[in-house]
């Protein structure tokens, strides 16, 4: 029975580590960890983004528009309800203005780079062919006419 206990304890040990290995194979391939650059850099992106949408565009759009807060006083009362759909517009042309930045850095601009550095040609150039010494020239002749 004791052995029983013993091997299971093994088996499930092993279980384990092999999960372990394979979790660790698959976390620190290259794509993932790109991947996770990737998707950190881009959150920061939207941040700031999302802050130059709300601290200075949307304040600016607030002035254009009629209202006590712009946008954001625009409800629609139903009975006793007030629905903040100028919160919702808000939100929404925050989000437009969001993916056409991203857009615009993600697809055009990351594009542009590549199509440039595609573009670049090879930095090491053929080596020249020397010209030949009037040694050369005469051993080549010689060589010839021995040949015949």
């Amino acid at each position: 029975m004791k052995s029983q206990i013993q091997n299971g304890a093994a088996g499930a040990a092993k279980q384990l580590s092999s999960i372990f290995d394979e979790f660790r194979n698959f976390a620190f391939k290259g794509n993932v960890v790109d991947m996770a650059v990737g998707v950190i850099i881009g959150a920061a992106f939207g941040k700031i983004v999302e802050s130059l949408v709300k601290n200075i565009l949307m304040p600016v759009i607030g002035l254009l528009t009629p209202g006590e807060q712009g946008y954001l006083g625009w409800k629609l009362l139903i009975g006793a309800k007030e629905i903040p759909y100028g919160i919702f517009l808000g939100e929404c042309v925050n989000f437009l203005i969001v993916a056409f930045a991203l857009y615009l850095f993600m697809v055009k601009f990351m594009g542009f780079l590549i199509a440039q550095r595609q573009k670049k040609p090879d930095a090491t150039p053929a080596p020249a062919v020397p010209e030949e010494s009037t040694e050369q020239k005469l051993l080549r002749e010689i060589r010839d006419l021995l040949a015949k």
